[in-house]
């Protein structure tokens, strides 16, 4: 089949290498010219596992190729993915400008039925909307299909070509054949295809992102809980995770979450309620509490130091939302290293992959280590904030020497608390016991 992707962000980039690698021919279409030539030349512009490995596959087949004119893609693609981005607006909407704009020339443009997919995070309506604004223009018949995608950073090469499901919101056998001829190949197994409505679509996207948010949030508080009356987090975890109604899957506790998605999912649908006149209370408390979970360890570095921060040095582990992933988006490390600074700490950062674009937003307020022990270097304390598996089986001994003082301030309980006390680390991690 021939595909168009308009947009070459993190979503557009994985959604067209991945068609690609399915056998169709598939043009991306991007605006930005550098960026452009570079993936011409074989160059992926984002951190992703996996994806260099099909997207120089696929360009040297001869199915993946990228321009800067919309012009060629609209007469390319049979179906047309737009992924555009959506950025939260001042009042917590998502800000579909991209969306509009691009919508409208493609009414001008079309010549022949084309089906033009939504592939974007979007509000309930945007599907009408995209249809009545090409329709103004169109002189062709067309069908707009919402289709959201569910890609988790660090898992979206495995996420998209071995779905769980694929969600179609559509009203036009015409158009509802075509995506099921071209995710065929990808549910094989026998996951599900489902078709529902467009407006049914658009909101299953928002709705599993903040159910999802609240369930770490939840857990967050209760690891909060924890620390008041002396129990243990990981014990209640594993009590609530072997419950099938539960599951044990986002239930583990941290500086709350940050990302491209959720933060941006859950303040878009809380306004949309508002927009009807309806009070989303949970989704509410969902934000209050993840804004206060970023920095819950901040008070707890204070108190050690006594109050005295300035002048200190502090070793972070991690920048990046999360592992496997660039991406510092909404990142908790962001608002602990401008709590730190404000303090007058000096930091020392190391991260796999993130440090350019963390450098590119704080430039020399930060040192930057280019591994994780000589960020370690004459550090007073070790702050960590992304669960890299590098981090996870550290040498303790290496760890305590370099340290100042053999602290820890665990941002993603990722050691064991006897272990720890044993080596004879302070340590204080999320919803267990300090050791000192």
């Amino acid at each position: 089949m021939k595909i168009s992707v308009i947009g070459t962000g993190y979503v557009g980039l994985v959604t067209g290498t991945c068609l690609a690698e399915t056998g169709n021919e598939v043009i991306c279409v991007d605006i930005d010219a550098e960026k452009v030539a570079k993936m011409k030349d074989g160059v992926v512009p984002i951190y992703e596992p996996h994806l260099d490995i099909l997207f120089d596959r696929n360009i040297k087949a001869g199915r993946l190729k990228f321009t800067t004119s919309l012009d060629e893609g609209l007469e390319h693609g049979d179906i047309i993915f737009l992924a555009l981005p959506t950025p939260e607006d001042e009042g917590g909407s998502a800000d579909l400008s991209y969306v509009l704009n691009v919508s409208e020339e493609i009414g001008k443009k079309i010549a022949s039925y084309k089906v033009i997919v939504d592939k974007s995070t979007v509000p309930v309506g945007t599907a009408n909307r995209v249809h009545s604004v090409i329709a103004a223009n169109a002189s062709c018949d067309f069908d707009v299909v919402s289709n959201p995608e569910f890609l988790r950073e660090g898992f979206a090469v495995d996420d998209f070509l071995k779905p769980e499901r694929i969600i179609v919101g559509s009203s036009s056998e015409k158009a509802t054949a075509l995506m099921r001829k071209l995710y065929g190949p990808f549910v094989r197994s026998g996951n599900p295809i489902i078709v529902m409505d467009e407006k049914s679509a658009e909101l299953t996207k928002y709705a599993a992102n903040s159910f999802l948010a609240t369930k770490i949030t939840f857990m967050n508080e209760i690891a909060n809980y924890c620390e008041k009356v002396g129990a243990d987090v990981d014990m209640v975890r594993a009590g609530m995770g072997s419950d099938s109604r539960i599951g044990k899957r986002f239930l583990f506790p941290g500086i709350g979450y940050g990302g491209s998605c959720f933060p941006k999912d859950v303040k878009a649908l809380q306004k949309a309620g508002k927009d009807e006149d309806y009070d989303f209370k949970i989704l509410n408390s969902v934000i209050e509490v993840n804004d206060v979970q970023k920095t819950i360890l901040l008070p707890k570095i204070k108190e050690y130091f006594n109050n005295e921060l300035a002048g200190k040095n502090i070793a972070i582990w991690g920048l990046a939302f999360k592992p496997e992933t660039d991406d510092i988006r909404e990142a908790p490390s962001i608002y602990m290293m401008e709590g730190l600074l404000e303090e007058g700490a000096k930091l020392t950062v190391f991260d796999p992959e993130a440090i350019p674009p963390i450098e590119r937003r704080f430039g020399g307020r930060l040192k930057y280590a280019t591994n994780m022990y000589e960020a370690l270097e004459n550090a007073d304390a070790l702050l960590i904030c992304t669960e890299w598996s590098i981090f996870r089986t550290p040498d303790y001994p290496k760890l305590k020497s370099l340290l100042k003082k053999p602290v820890v301030f665990d941002g993603r309980n990722l050691y064991n608390v006897q272990d720890m006390e044993a080596e004879g680390f302070t340590y204080f991690s999320i919803g267990r016991k300090q050791t000192s």
